[in-house]
């Protein structure tokens, strides 16, 4: 009886084996057990084996599915890359484009001011030319020139500032009027005389003996002798009236030359600018020439 209880009790056990942990408990076990516990451990490193099999390949199924999804995010962005590249490639030839359309433009302009400044050059001195022969006669009352006409007026200004040229510079004269032909009432300055000799020369030699002379006059009343030029060439003139002054004054003995050029002595040198910036160029090698022109150029 007591053997058949024993019986039963070892295959009990055999279904379920204690969990046996202690190294000193597994070491007691008999054969059967022991070899009992190492299948039933074997089947359970199996099973779990197999769980942790599947969860990698899950896992590695979901990582590959993000991969995937990260090549193709990847893709797009390298195809909107390539397409901001191709745009920005495209912007810059057109960019390119507009710039030399731009320099073909802006050399077309200045070749076209240059044209115009060549032409307007052109017109002043064949208008200057026109007038070569002419001067002006500036502040001589018009009431004198009804008593006894403009080219008498010419006459006895010739004899009171210039006697030595005598009557030879009078028989030159072709034409003698007052300019502009109307009068303008609201003017309280005299009309200009205009005086055309037959040549050149006669207008050269009485324009230097004026400035030689200084001082010209009709009857004891200060007037002027100029030579006739065109309006353009007039108010290039008159742009450097200022300088002419304070170089008069600092001895550079300053001339103004045909059609706007100033020419004056500096160091024992004559110099000759034809505009401002030019002269405004210079000045700031010579300091004492920059300090005495700093507020007009």
């Amino acid at each position: 009886m007591r053997r058949q209880k024993n019986t039963q009790q070892m295959k009990e056990q055999d279904k379920n084996p204690p969990d046996l942990t202690n190294e000193e408990e597994i070491g007691n076990l008999p054969e059967k057990e022991f070899r009992i516990m190492i299948v039933r451990m074997i089947r359970n490193l199996g099973s779990r084996m197999d769980k942790m099999q599947e969860t990698v390949n899950k896992d590695l199924q979901e990582l590959k599915m993000k991969q995937a999804t990260m090549n193709n995010a990847i893709n797009e962005i390298k195809i909107t890359l390539d397409r901001i590249n191709s745009r920005i490639t495209e912007a810059e030839e057109r960019i390119s484009d507009l710039e030399d359309k731009v320099v073909e433009i802006t050399t077309a302009e200045q070749n076209k001011e240059k044209r115009m400044k060549r032409t307007e050059d052109s017109l002043r001195d064949l208008w200057d030319n026109m007038k070569r022969t002419n001067i002006r006669i500036i502040g001589v009352p018009e009431e004198e020139e009804r008593k006894k006409g403009t080219e008498k007026i010419f006459e006895e200004i010739i004899v009171e500032n210039f006697p030595n040229m005598g009557k030879e510079i009078v028989n030159q004269v072709q034409e003698a009027q007052r300019v502009p032909y109307r009068i303008n009432t609201r003017r309280n300055t005299p009309r200009h005389i205009l005086i055309k000799l037959s040549k050149i020369k006669y207008k050269e030699s009485i324009l230097k003996a004026a400035r030689e002379k200084q001082q010209i006059t009709h009857k004891g009343i200060p007037i002027r002798l100029t030579a006739d030029l065109s309006a353009e060439t007039l108010q290039a003139r008159r742009e450097w009236q200022d300088t002419l002054k304070v170089m008069k004054e600092n001895s550079l003995q300053p001339r103004l030359l045909y059609p706007a050029r100033i020419s004056f002595t500096f160091d024992g040198e004559i110099k000759t600018f034809t505009d401002k910036q030019k002269l405004r160029e210079f000045s700031t090698t010579k300091p004492a020439l920059q300090q005495m022109l700093k507020e007009l150029l």
